[in-house]
């Protein structure tokens, strides 16, 4: 049975994110406010949370197309190659914001993507999801929870995400009611970005 925590987005509760934080170094799954919708995530350095993941979403881990959920840009260096002047602009306009983006992966990706050639970069405009982040230390790997419901694609009600999901996940952060418009997937790993999904953030930033 999952913890239901709640945190307001104004100001989280430091102890009661690092309960979160706690769950997360221990392999555990939580399902999290984002600036779009709720996301499932983990420390992306656990493999067997990432499989555990990876399995909910009925996928092949190394083929999984998980977000990287930062805090802000400085861990960038970490998992991108090195980027050009026009790409950063539109990460700085873009970001904390409902985009997730499309990025060259580095070499020093966790070992369960190094066949991956590009990654998806998110800093959601919550602090929620920043702040378990930041006390983290380093991103957790996300998708988003979909809805079997065709009208309602995503559920947007922490209380009714938790009866869903509380016996297959660890916590349940009650962030308030979530959006139910994804982000906006923007790829900038060719020479012109291409939307791949327009979603909550505006194109204005291109």
């Amino acid at each position: 049975m999952a913890q239901f925590i709640k945190l307001y987005n104004e100001n989280p509760n430091p102890k009661e994110t690092e309960k979160i934080v706690s769950v997360l170094q221990k392999g555990g799954l939580i399902i999290y406010p984002t600036d779009t919708v709720y996301g499932l995530g983990c420390d992306i350095t656990n493999t067997k949370a990432l499989e555990k993941v990876a399995k909910i979403k009925g996928v092949k881990l190394d083929k999984a197309n998980f977000s990287f959920i930062c805090n802000d840009l400085s861990h960038l260096s970490d998992y991108v190659k090195q980027i050009d002047t026009a790409t950063y602009k539109i990460l700085k306009r873009g970001l904390p914001g409902p985009y997730t983006f499309i990025l060259p992966g580095s070499n020093s990706l966790p070992k369960v993507f190094k066949k991956k050639k590009t990654v998806g970069i998110r800093v959601p405009d919550n602090n929620i999801a920043r702040a378990i982040v930041e006390a983290l230390g380093n991103p957790i790997v996300s998708t988003s929870i979909r809805d079997e419901d065709e009208v309602l694609e995503y559920t947007t009600d922490p209380e009714l995400i938790f009866e869903k999901w509380q016996s297959i996940v660890d916590v349940v952060v009650d962030g308030g009611y979530g959006d139910n418009y994804a982000s906006t997937v923007i790829d900038l790993t060719t020479d012109e970005p291409e939307v791949i999904r327009e979603g909550k953030g505006s194109l204005d930033i291109l």
